[in-house]
């Protein structure tokens, strides 16, 4: 009997991830087993270092150094990510699969709308991407910085002294069946998400040719041509989640692909936002002449100013 060991984080999220993939595979192949292995990344374990020190120590691999880690040494066969959590550029001896599918991409406010928020609501994020876009909109808010799984950080906004408002992703408390904590979704325009949010990171072994050719069809086109075009704003930018970038693309009626990038100054006072469209079958040439047009509008000046506050 084959069986195959699938990794991912502890966290109820990541559980209700790997139960979602692997729901449909266990349908189509009911002559395989599948077995869950669960693993504490670094994030997980040190929740009082701020996330962004945490991410660059461990380059960029704070929520996946120790699944791809295990993935190498064979200890698991397939790891389940959150995408956004996957660092931009690949691990040597990885690939990542094409997703299959995407849940909503949005943020999502929890325990107020936006509009209901009163001047200088204390909101709790620790993103700098969806600091910078809060404050773009509304710079008389307050925010604080939350660690956690969701619902502990859902649960920051009850009780005496509680925050405001928190802000996660939307796909998130929909996977968890949380979706009526939500009180707002915010828009894309002008809170542009972060780039591959909503999707699963599929990864093996770049030379797992066996298990590849298994997982094949699970993978949605759509899905991957505009995940890879909202990673290659990353690639092409050197950046991470430690700097307030936002990427989102979209298939049009017409087969091509529309990607807006986003950069924020991490006080909001400025605002730079592109749109490009280009053929689905390359997005990676998409991602980066959006970002040729970030960068002569002048987003690198903004992006040295957040890098430099964070370091």
């Amino acid at each position: 009997m084959t069986v195959i060991t699938v990794g991912s984080r502890a966290s109820q999220l990541a559980r209700a991830q790997v139960t979602e993939y692997l729901a449909p595979l266990r349908r189509r192949l009911p002559h395989i087993v599948f077995r869950h292995r669960v693993m504490t990344e670094r994030a997980d374990r040190d929740r009082r270092t701020a996330l962004i020190q945490v991410s660059r120590e461990a380059g960029g691999a704070a929520f996946a150094g120790a699944q791809e880690a295990a993935l190498l040494a064979k200890e698991v066969d397939v790891i389940v990510h959150s995408f956004k959590d996957l660092p931009a550029t690949s691990t040597p001896g990885l690939v990542v699969l094409p997703p299959p599918g995407r849940e909503d991409v949005r943020d999502a406010l929890c325990g107020s709308t936006l509009a209901d928020l009163p001047k200088g609501a204390r909101v709790g994020t620790s993103a700098p991407r969806r600091i910078a876009q809060l404050l773009a909109a509304r710079p008389d808010l307050q925010m604080v910085p939350i660690r956690g799984n969701v619902p502990p950080r859902l649960a920051k906004t009850r009780g005496a002294g509680g925050l405001d408002a928190v802000v996660l992703a939307a796909a998130g408390l929909r996977r968890l069946g949380r979706a009526d904590d939500i009180s707002e979704l915010l828009p894309t325009q002008p809170f542009t998400p972060s780039p591959a949010q909503g999707a699963l990171g599929i990864q093996i072994r770049a030379d797992d040719t066996v298990l590849r050719d298994l997982l094949a069809g699970l993978g949605d086109p759509a899905a991957d041509a505009q995940v890879r075009a909202e990673r290659a704003v990353l690639v092409a930018l050197r950046s991470g989640c430690d700097v307030p970038v936002g990427a989102h693309a979209r298939l049009r009626s017409d087969g091509s692909l529309s990607l807006t990038a986003r950069v924020t100054a991490l006080d909001g006072t400025r605002d730079i936002a592109v749109t490009a469209t280009g053929p689905a079958a390359d997005p990676e040439s998409l991602g980066r002449t959006v970002v040729d047009d970030l960068l002569r509008h002048g987003a690198e000046p903004l992006l040295d100013a957040a890098r430099a506050v964070t370091a």
